[in-house]
């Protein structure tokens, strides 16, 4: 299989190219996972997530943001000595602060709405034949990211809100010769 080439030779790099990544995805609550755990990659490389993000699931209480939302300064602590996470004092306490913006959004209509809307609730299908091709961000992902920012969102800069909808499929950005791309491609909403 031809896969994109930042799918590097390690198998949980692999796996994830073939099985998560551009694979649309629909739920709210995961949608927010995600957006959280790009947050915390801001800096490093995407692998080093991939290797913790069971650590992350089990220290943040499986990302349910109604319990996220209700901490403060001793989760903040606690989480700063967990070497299963990130230990970036910003990055965390910008995770309680997201639990908070995505309830609000969640309650007004719902946290997947709100990001769909922006590609009319399909993926976008981009044609990249090299990953030079593919931009870092995009005017798109600069007004979501400015859109988050408003609701009260931190940690979702317009390249962290890029890489967000690559992962979630709101963009289709496997390189025309991957068949993640067709695959993806094919993939709709569920009714």
């Amino acid at each position: 299989m031809q896969r994109c080439g930042w799918a590097g030779p390690e198998q949980i790099y692999i796996d994830y190219h073939d099985t998560d990544w551009g694979v649309p995805e629909w739920d709210s609550r995961a949608l927010w996972e995600k957006l959280i755990l790009d947050g915390f990659q801001a800096g490093l490389s995407w692998i080093t997530i991939l290797k913790k993000r069971e650590g992350f699931r089990d220290a943040f209480c499986g990302f349910d943001p109604k319990v996220i939302a209700q901490w403060g300064t001793p989760e903040v602590e606690r989480l700063l000595q967990d070497s299963r996470i990130i230990r970036h004092r910003g990055k965390i306490e910008a995770t309680i602060t997201n639990a908070r913006a995505f309830q609000t959004i969640e309650n007004d209509g719902g946290f997947d709405r709100f990001l769909w809307r922006y590609v009319d609730g399909a993926p976008l299908q981009n044609t990249f034949q090299t990953q030079a091709d593919v931009p870092a961000f995009t005017p798109l992902s600069t007004q979501i990211s400015k859109d988050l920012r408003k609701a009260g969102f931190k940690f979702c800069g317009p390249t962290i809100v890029y890489a967000f909808m690559q992962a979630v499929g709101m963009v289709n950005d496997h390189l025309v010769d991957c068949p993640r791309h067709a695959a993806c491609a094919g993939l709709a909403k569920p009714r």
